[in-house]
């Protein structure tokens, strides 16, 4: 079933992708020649017009091929007013950034829908998903090292935290330890030691264990969004996409200027990892899973990265200035470097999603003495 839950998240945030591009292709006169759900070797297909529609072996995917796309692909003289690279700029721009924008408009579909039940869409603040103290308790070891609210906890004994439960399972695990804590205090780093005071407790198991406390606590914060009537839930359901947007470009910003772990970041493992779970949790969470990971994808598809759609709105942008498209030299080596940098995006991610995931899932099905 983990699968199957996978093959409909990636098919979904894919399809509508893909969709954007095309339904745009057609309004602007841009003939496409293919539009494909799934991607590798072709299983059905019709065409209609001048469109061949496909369902391809692998669900997790799909593409649209539009006329003239590619540089060498030769056109008569009747073929290149439909054709892609023929394009104005305007029009070019406009067929690429409605793929990013119908993965927005999927999220709006799937919030507006829990509104119109009266379901409500959560929206967290970013500080609340961070390793960010909001409060220290008196006499405890934290306000005995200096902790202070507002404090940053980024490192414990050398080891970069990912969130507040990575770093709370820490601090609960060394019971009476000295921990090396590195904090962020501003613009500053503070280095201080704290020893988690032992504390009993009991496991998932009812067993009573001895766990760490150093008295800190996390700023519980976000909005949540609800609609009173079907006629308010569309306006409400844009809010909502909105509101995810902004935390998602913040958490963009944080990654690059440093201010948040690199190893938050995930992969498809963690997707489907986490799709499967949320599956099992019922409908409403699955597809608000859903919601968030296409706005995520909508976010990210438009960074200013060669082979990306921003990467492409970027050398059309600089197209319209110059008043002449980029050489094919320029560009071919932008997409190489694209690309590179891209598979070592991706490399990095199977690796955080391959500690995160598969090691503690070996460890626990392969126990070694």
């Amino acid at each position: 079933m983990t699968l199957l839950w996978a093959v409909i998240l990636f098919g979904l945030l894919i399809f509508f992708h893909e969709l954007g591009h095309f339904i745009v292709a057609k309004m602007v006169g841009v003939r496409v020649l293919k539009f494909s759900l799934g991607f590798g070797p072709k299983l059905i297909g019709r065409k209609i017009g001048d469109t061949e529609y496909l369902i391809s072996a692998i669900p997790l995917g799909g593409y649209v091929k539009p006329l003239g796309e590619d540089p060498e692909d030769e056109l008569t003289e009747e073929d290149k007013p439909f054709a892609f690279n023929y394009q104005p700029v305007w029009k070019r721009a406009a067929i690429v950034i409605a793929g990013p924008l119908f993965n927005l408009v999927l999220a709006f579909i799937i919030f507006t829908s829990f509104l119109t039940f009266k379901y409500p869409v959560a929206v967290p603040e970013l500080e609340s998903m961070t390793t960010t103290i909001e409060n220290v308790m008196g006499g405890s070891p934290a306000e005995a090292a200096g902790l202070r609210s507002g404090d940053e906890i980024k490192a414990i004994n050398g080891t970069d935290l990912m969130d507040w439960n990575e770093m709370a399972a820490v601090f609960s695990k060394n019971p009476g330890k000295e921990l090396a804590v590195k904090v962020r205090r501003g613009a500053e780093v503070v280095n201080v030691t704290v020893t988690p005071e032992p504390v009993k407790g009991t496991d998932e198991n009812g067993k009573e264990v001895t766990v760490g406390r150093i008295g800190i606590s996390k700023k519980l914060g976000g909005k949540v969004i609800e609609s009173q009537s079907i006629f308010s839930a569309p306006f409400k359901g844009i809010q909502a996409v909105y509101e995810w947007c902004v935390v998602t470009v913040e958490v963009v910003v944080k990654l690059f200027s440093g201010g948040m772990s690199a190893k938050q970041i995930g992969g498809p493992i963690l997707i489907v990892d986490a799709a499967a779970k949320a599956a099992e949790v019922g409908a409403y969470t699955y597809f608000n899973f859903i919601a968030i990971i296409s706005i995520n994808l909508a976010i990210l598809n438009l960074l200013p990265v060669p082979v990306l759609d921003g990467g492409h709105l970027l050398f059309f942008g600089i197209e319209a200035l110059r008043r002449k498209p980029l050489s094919d030299k320029i560009l071919i080596a932008a997409n190489k470097v694209g690309m590179a940098l891209l598979l070592m995006l991706i490399t990095f991610v199977f690796y955080n999603d391959i500690v995160r995931i598969v090691v503690p899932w070996v460890q626990r099905t392969l126990p070694i003495n």
